[in-house]
């Protein structure tokens, strides 16, 4: 079985009004990737692919924000990424279908405490598709952690961006090495 990934392709970073546009919402545009990430949710829902939606935030008041993070940093002086929130929900272009779960998540690895890999085993997943943003971040600390934990990785590369296309391709090199690099329609097309 397999399994699409959505990562964090949420209000607060992929739209425009969102509060970090300057992350990758420019790349976002150049290279199609929400248009893409719709196309792969659409043939994955028809060809019984689960779904995840992966989302990052953290709980109103940030008592569970990482203090220490320098990702993190200026998250709660910019009151961004409370989840429940429209920041922290999947752009509307790949929104989740009712039966889709959605895995809310504190830190880059989607994997650290959260019930991915439970949902993922309980689902009989054996293989992982990774698409969001950012390259050099979630999908590239994703695509490591679930080689490790013993999933099949593939990357769909024109469904993801960093903040620039240089750290795009740089994370992808990277990414070969443990995941297989692919496009929407050579995965989904199976």
């Amino acid at each position: 079985m397999r399994a699409l990934l959505m990562l964090d392709l949420i209000n607060e970073i992929t739209h425009p009004d969102g509060l970090y546009p300057e992350v990758c919402l420019d790349q976002v545009r150049e290279r199609g990737v929400l248009d893409k990430a719709a196309q792969a949710v659409a043939a994955a829902r028809r060809t019984g692919v689960l779904v995840v939606h992966v989302v990052v935030g953290f709980s109103p008041g940030y008592a569970d924000w990482p203090r220490s993070s320098t990702l993190f940093t200026e998250v709660p002086r910019r009151g961004a990424l409370v989840l429940g929130t429209w920041g922290t929900r999947p752009h509307d272009l790949v929104k989740p279908a009712p039966e889709e779960p959605v895995v809310a998540k504190g830190r880059v690895d989607p994997f650290l405490g959260t019930n991915l890999d439970l949902l993922l085993r309980e689902h009989q997943v054996d293989t992982v598709l990774l698409t969001g943003v950012t390259t050099d971040l979630v999908v590239l600390s994703t695509a490591r952690q679930a080689h490790d934990l013993g999933y099949r990785v593939e990357v769909l590369a024109d469904a993801t961006a960093s903040g620039d296309a240089w750290t795009h391709e740089a994370a992808m090199r990277l990414i070969a090495r443990t995941a297989t690099i692919t496009t929407v329609d050579e995965a989904l097309s199976r």
